[in-house]
């Protein structure tokens, strides 16, 4: 069975941020920092070389695939902002309202954070850290 290879590490979330090249994606990741932090009550941690995480929890599929992820994450990626949320009933219809994007089933793709509802992103953010709960448990 593969191993998880995303995992905390300690890495220094401002010297990452600080490197982003691309200047708005710099500014709108410390930003998004700052969000994230307040919403989940939660320190930045480095989940690999690029993932902010936020918080953490175990999951295990009925595969047998198990492994431990950020509640609540973003990267500030060459193209674009990618945020990991969603697992929630209302994802969809919070996506209506949160302005311009592109979607995986896993990530939310952000050009900037000036294109979007920021109270929207942050229900987004918390709804998602409320439900990313240790999905082993029970």
């Amino acid at each position: 069975m593969a191993e998880t290879k995303t995992g905390p590490t300690d890495a220094s979330v401002d010297l990452f941020l600080d490197g982003v090249a691309h200047p708005v994606r710099q500014a709108d990741g410390k930003t998004l920092r700052t969000m994230m932090e307040r919403v989940t009550g939660q320190p930045a941690v480095m989940w690999g070389p690029s993932i902010v995480g936020f918080g953490s929890y175990h999951y295990r599929y009925a595969s047998g695939h198990e492994g431990d992820m950020c509640r609540v994450g973003f990267s500030p990626r060459a193209a674009n902002l990618v945020l990991y949320v969603g697992s929630f009933p209302e994802y969809e219809a919070l996506l209506d309202k949160l302005g311009k994007h592109k979607r995986s089933t896993a990530c939310l793709y952000l050009t900037r954070l000036a294109d979007v509802d920021m109270g929207v992103l942050e229900e987004i953010a918390r709804r998602t850290y409320a439900a990313n709960q240790d999905a082993s448990a029970g």
